[in-house]
């Protein structure tokens, strides 16, 4: 697998790019490290992209990876240190307060708010509430961002 080069992902003037990963691409990446999703966590892991989450992202985290445990067969005490550790790891921020009428779920209202407070370059999700609103905030599904700055 070719991973990016630190070249690959800096913005000009900005440094390395900073993006925000959505649950389900957190999810997804963790379970199955050779999907797109995997190798934007590879990439992170490797320096050449830096992530912001939230406590919020980080919670749904916490709550949803107990669905794979039949690819990942880790113990409630592994998912909790795992996420643990990713607190410790990426850039975390309070989510801004937002109430963006556009948004079709409410629940996704704390994702978009991380993202704003963040000040990232992407958003990146596979949730189609979410990129509804790719016309009005960079919202990219990770197949997007990879065939942007992957390989």
């Amino acid at each position: 697998m070719p991973l990016l080069q630190t070249s690959d992902m800096v913005d000009a003037g900005q440094g390395v790019c900073c993006i925000v990963l959505d649950t389900n691409v957190l999810l997804s990446g963790t379970a199955y490290p050779s999907s797109i999703p995997g190798k934007i966590i590879s990439a992170w892991r490797c320096g050449s992209i830096d992530i912001v989450l939230s406590q919020y992202i980080l919670d749904e985290l916490q709550r949803v990876l107990p669905r794979l445990n039949h690819r990942l067969g880790w113990s409630n005490q592994e998912i909790r240190d795992f996420v643990e550790s990713l607190a410790f790891l990426v850039d975390l921020v309070e989510p801004a307060k937002t109430q963006d009428p556009l948004l079709r779920d409410a629940a996704d209202q704390p994702v978009l708010g991380t993202f704003i407070a963040a000040n990232a370059k992407y958003l990146i999700t596979g949730d189609k509430d979410l990129l509804a609103l790719a016309n009005h905030y960079p919202i990219i599904t990770p197949a997007d961002f990879w065939q942007l700055h992957g390989d």
